[in-house]
């Protein structure tokens, strides 16, 4: 199966967290606004079924369902998965969490639905374009996958990794590892080699001082890719 035990238990470990506003995964609450605001600038939300990989405990699937679309999230991080639930239940969200892969799930419902987002999970398998081809197997033709990851660089070591978790602490010691971080020209040709076609791309800029994300043209550290797959 395309997992890390060291990941998963890092993120079951801490999956208590996910809903504190200054937890360890304040990060991903304070750039959970700017993914939305991305993707709905591509596409419209309401009514479209939608798979969120490697959901967490849910910050994103949860923004998705608020903008009225059918949610399925799915990860392999089981607390995770049960701290996503019971959010859900609080905010009396109708989610679907599984605890399934993207390859398995694409076996058993392919070409189902119109959207897949898979955000800041690809530098944490052993195989990302396994979950990339998935992607494109999960998808109706004409849906729309949208991935977010950090690029492979100086520039994105020295800001995802020394700054983030060693200087500000923004993050866990020990959140990313470099060499699993992914180039966008690799992502293309991932995306490529699935059948798609990428659409659009954005940089995210983080002012670590100020704990801000802001959309940008520069893909030095965090960008977002979208891609169709044609009918």
């Amino acid at each position: 199966m395309n997992q890390d035990q060291s990941e998963l238990r890092k993120f079951n470990a801490i999956a208590d967290s996910w809903w504190e506003p200054d937890g360890p995964f304040r990060p991903l609450h304070d750039l959970n606004p700017v993914r939305l605001q991305w993707i709905t600038g591509q596409t419209p939300l309401r009514g479209k079924n939608v798979l969120d990989i490697g959901c967490g405990g849910g910050i994103l699937s949860e923004a998705l369902a608020k903008e009225n679309a059918q949610v399925t999230g799915i990860d392999l991080a089981t607390q995770a998965l049960e701290t996503a639930r019971q959010h859900a239940r609080t905010s009396n969200l109708d989610i679907r969490y599984l605890t399934v892969s993207a390859e398995e799930l694409a076996q058993a419902e392919p070409s189902h639905y119109d959207i897949v987002t898979c955000m800041e999970l690809l530098e944490h398998v052993p195989d990302p374009g396994a979950i990339v081809h998935a992607c494109a197997q999960l998808l109706k033709p004409g849906g729309l996958a949208f991935f977010a990851t950090l690029n492979r660089n100086l520039t994105s070591w020295c800001h995802a990794i020394v700054g983030a978790e060693y200087i500000m602490r923004l993050l866990p010691k020990g959140t990313h590892r470099f060499e699993k971080f992914i180039t966008p020209s690799e992502l293309a040709r991932h995306i490529r080699s699935a059948g798609m076609t990428v659409s659009a791309i954005t940089g995210v800029t983080c002012d670590l001082s100020a704990k801000h994300f802001r959309l940008s043209d520069n893909t030095r550290v965090n960008y977002m890719l979208a891609c169709i797959k044609p009918f």
